[in-house]
């Protein structure tokens, strides 16, 4: 093979249509074009988008703004509302929605910083903060980060 005899594929060109060359062309008197009207003119045609008047539809679906469509959303829990759970009790978000800490068991959870703990818990989450995997930790207690699904 030499790159002269280099050709496309099989039904993948098409002849370019020669527009105004006589009617024998196929292509002649309006140039494919039409008749009379807007599109049958020198520079004519409509913008992109535009429907004839009717409301496009770019401006009749909503607005969808900056929010990331991959965005993750946590239920948050601080530490100081941890105080409701025993010493050396392991918290999993089934337990935390049970106690009405967070509204949906199966939802990503974060623990926050916020506040003390003054008990050694076995705080199983989706996240945590630096601050409260260190007042976790210095109470006792250890930490379990599970990948959210």
């Amino acid at each position: 093979m030499k790159l002269h005899e280099l050709k496309p594929a099989e039904g993948s060109t098409r002849e370019r249509k020669r527009r105004g060359r006589g009617t024998a062309s196929g292509q002649g008197k309006t140039s494919g074009r039409g008749q009379k009207g807007q599109g049958s003119r020198s520079g004519g045609g409509v913008r992109i988008g535009f429907e004839g008047g009717q409301m496009p539809l770019q401006r009749r679906l909503p607005k969808r703004g900056f929010t990331p469509l991959t965005r993750v959303e946590f239920s948050l829990v601080n530490l100081n509302q941890l105080d409701v759970f025993t010493a050396g009790e392991s918290v999993t978000p089934d337990l935390l929605a049970s106690k009405g800490l967070i509204k949906n068991a199966s939802a990503n959870v974060k623990i926050l910083g916020e506040g003390a703990i003054s008990k050694a818990l076995n705080v199983s989450a989706t996240k945590f903060s630096q601050s409260a995997k260190d007042k976790i930790i210095a109470a006792g207690g250890t930490i379990e980060e599970k990948c959210s699904a």
